[in-house]
């Protein structure tokens, strides 16, 4: 009950400070529980959507998000959350939905104009979304959809749908944007103070038929550290080692007493964006779009050590002696790291958009790892500073393609009571990852291999749907969805051997359901249903290693995929100036997919592996309203319950009962902007997380410790001005109570933000 009363306060002191989101952005209408997309710009959105959706606009994100990045767009929205754990984060930031943790990066989709950026070439921190190919001055508006409910989506729909649909201007535009961070930050033995800036330029026009958009952006960051060296107290004295001074004593996320020794992977990151985007109206009602997208990043991952000798001088290697016992620093304690990537994205589409009888649409997409590489020592500082030996991983060649052809069906037009939708999808992933060995980390040729994986996955689908008006005031949507999904040459590799792997063929059927009831001119009531197929990764599949004795380790060519069942009851109240929306949800998933320890077998077996049952259930309250007793005053609030527990895990019996990972009992979200005037606007802002657990067996109850995933409370402020015609500023500040806050790596602490903007 304390927990309860506790998110209660929260969720009224999130309503009492939030702004509205557009339920009905530009290009949609809401018409008996189904959201109908409308809008010219090539969307992966169906026509009609069956289910809960929010949406934000790009001047809702200027005006009330100190937005550094795409992803910051989400940081509102219901039961969403984005692992960034700093300001450029490109390889941990996961989005985590209702039923799906900051671990299960493959269970949503994100889309930008169509295009696919989810990275489903694995399931897991290091395979977050692509989210540096849309910045946030290009967004239009973000479109969320809620559960896999549409036919027109895959088993990663499970979490959620994201569609970023960027600017394609109606005139000449011109817009420019610089801005800077600063974030001190205190933790451990560290004390420091880490900037950023970020310039921004973006330029479009329509002339006759043709119309271009290119926006160019560059960031410039240095973020907190992410990782701390740690050792458990020796278990005998000793007088070995040299003595030194400087180690934090703390508590690991299990309580265990432990010694922090120094901080890594503090990133310097510099990533450059380019997105160039080219339409030609082929006629009034069909247009052609060509999308270009690059995203270059350089960034540099440095430690420092807290341990000092007995001159003052920082340690990072050998034998130490702390309080009169004996420590052994390795290499990889104190590790660096420098990683150059330059990533390329097209797309092409041809939409026709007559709201006649028939529409359709062909769209096509490739991203692409033209350049990939890691480079890092495996000798000790201070000598792996100038170079020395050490490994490169290189995954050129890897990316994935999408093909789509889509059509929409209308019997008697615009206004008839039916609306179908179909179409044929293809999505092809490839990953192409190998480790060699260098003599000179910074600069040296790869030598002989290390390891190496590599391997194809691939998805055909059809799929049906039709959205039925068979009453005045009820409608259904029926959906069919077939899958056929292939993985093939699947190869595992140490330094001398190569397993190769069988091929697979698997096909699966999806059906889903909604249906709307118009009660009242206030009240609609809806009900949704769908199942899930969620596919195994190239990674789950194929990335591991293999023994002495040419025995494949850590990874298991042959999981299932997993299989949810997802429902959602929903109750919305249109109100005076807003919007009310309840809803309950569940899910049931079998052969969920999870890193943990087979106990049926000697010897023990830690790699990915199906877990048997999971189910999870849960209630959402979401409110938005305009000129909330106050002219100008845009208030918006949500809170989720869910419960989330394993039912059957027969290869690691001590989970079942447990909470599953990364999903907190308790969540809340709000904000409460204040539009002054024309020129001037304040939003404060709040977001609250309850206890969750990042163990199957909830083995870590300390979540505030590194490598813990604990509970937060932080509230965000920003105040925009509009000085002139072109000129506006802003000035922000992230987690304004200086929360400290853990998901494995410590969160940002208190984050300033200043703006300045010029538009044509």
């Amino acid at each position: 009950m304390k927990n309860a009363s506790t998110a209660l306060a929260l969720t009224a002191l999130a309503a009492a400070m939030s702004t509205a989101f557009a339920q009905d952005g530009p290009g949609q209408e809401r018409q008996l529980g189904t959201v109908i997309i409308t809008g010219k710009h090539p969307t992966s959105l169906p026509t009609q959507i069956p289910t809960t959706i929010e949406t934000i606009t790009g001047d809702e994100i200027a005006r009330g998000i100190n937005a550094s990045d795409a992803e910051d767009a989400l940081k509102y929205l219901p039961s969403l959350l984005v692992r960034k754990r700093y300001i450029g984060d490109y390889n941990h930031a996961v989005l985590s939905t209702r039923a799906s943790g900051t671990g299960n990066s493959a269970r949503s989709a994100v889309y930008a104009d169509g295009i696919l950026l989810s990275n489903y070439l694995g399931n897991g921190a290091a395979f977050a979304p692509r989210w540096g190919m849309v910045s946030p001055e290009e967004i239009e508006r973000v479109d969320v959809l809620y559960g896999p409910f549409s036919a027109a989506y895959g088993g990663n729909s499970v979490g959620a749908v994201v569609d970023y649909v960027t600017r394609m201007p109606s005139r000449f535009e011109a817009h420019a944007r610089l801005s800077a961070s600063i974030q001190p930050f205190k933790l451990y033995g560290t004390d420091d103070t880490y900037h950023g800036r970020q310039g921004n330029m973006s330029l479009g026009n329509r002339a006759g038929r043709w119309s271009w958009y290119l926006d160019v952006s560059r960031l410039d960051s240095s973020g907190q550290p992410l990782t701390f060296p740690t050792r458990y107290p020796a278990a005998t004295e000793s007088a070995a080692g040299i003595p030194v001074s400087g180690a934090v004593p703390g508590r690991d996320r299990t309580g265990r007493d432990w010694l922090i020794l120094g901080a890594a992977t503090r990133y310097h990151t510099v990533q450059d964006h380019v997105k160039a985007k080219l339409a030609y109206d082929l006629s009034p009602t069909l247009r052609a779009t060509y999308v270009f997208g690059l995203w270059d990043n350089d960034s540099q991952g440095r430690p420092e050590s807290y341990l000092r000798d007995s001159a003052g001088q920082p340690v990072y290697s050998g034998m130490v002696n702390i309080g009169g016992r004996a420590y052994t620093l390795a290499p990889a304690d104190f590790n660096q790291s420098n990683e150059s990537l330059h990533h390329l994205m097209h797309g092409l589409t041809v939409k026709s958009s007559t709201r006649g009888s028939f529409d359709w649409e062909v769209a096509a997409s490739l991203y692409d790892y033209d350049k990939d590489s890691l480079r890092a020592p495996t000798v000790a500082l201070p000598a792996a500073a100038s170079g020395g030996a050490g490994r490169i991983v290189d995954q050129h060649g890897t990316g994935w393609h999408t093909f789509a052809a889509k059509g929409v069906w209308r019997p008697e037009g615009a206004a008839g009571a039916h609306v179908a939708e179909f179409g044929w999808q293809e999505e092809s992933y490839k990953l192409r990852s190998i480790e060699n060995a260098t003599a000179d980390w910074l600069n040296g040729a790869p030598g002989a291999r290390n390891q190496a994986f590599s391997g194809r996955t691939s998805i055909d689908a059809l799929y049906a749907q039709d959205t039925w008006k068979f009453a005045p005031r009820w409608k259904t949507v029926l959906g069919l969805r077939y899958e056929r999904w292939e993985a093939r040459e699947g190869r595992t590799s140490n330094a001398t051997t190569t397993v190769s792997h069988g091929s697979r063929r698997e096909d699966y059927f999806s059906p889903k359901a909604a249906l709307a009831f118009q009660a009242s001119e206030d009240w609609l009531l809806k009900a949704s249903l769908g199942r899930a197929v969620r596919m195994p990764t190239v990674s789950e599949l194929y990335q591991g290693g293999i023994n002495a004795a040419g025995t494949l380790i850590n990874n298991d060519p042959n999981l299932k995929p997993e299989k949810s069942w997802t429902g959602e009851l929903t109750a919305e109240r249109k109100l005076d100036t807003g919007l009310l929306r309840l809803t309950a949800f569940g899910e049931r998933t079998r052969d969920a997919l999870y890193s943990q320890t087979n106990v049926l077998v000697v010897p023990n077996v830690t790699n990915v592996q199906n877990v048997d049952r999971i189910a999870t259930k849960g209630l959402e309250a979401a409110y938005a309203a305009s000129d909330v007793g106050l002219r100008g005053l845009d208030l918006n609030a949500s809170l989720t319950w869910t419960d989330s527990k394993i039912e059957r895990n027969d290869k690691f019996p001590a989970s079942v009962g447990k909470w599953q990972p990364r999903i907190p009992e308790w969540r809340a979200a709000g904000q409460a902007t204040w539009r002054v005037d024309d020129r001037l606007a304040a939003t404060l802002a709040a977001r609250y997380s309850g206890r969750q657990y990042s163990t199957l067996d909830n083995s870590d109850p300390n979540g505030f410790a590194y490598q813990g995933a604990s509970k937060y409370f932080t509230t965000d402020l920003r105040l925009t001005y509009r000085i002139d015609r072109q000129w506006s500023a802003a000035l922000g500040i992230d987690n304004l109570n200086n929360y400290k806050y853990w998901n494995f790596h410590p969160y940002p602490q208190r984050t300033w933000v200043a703006e300045l903007k010029w538009d044509l």
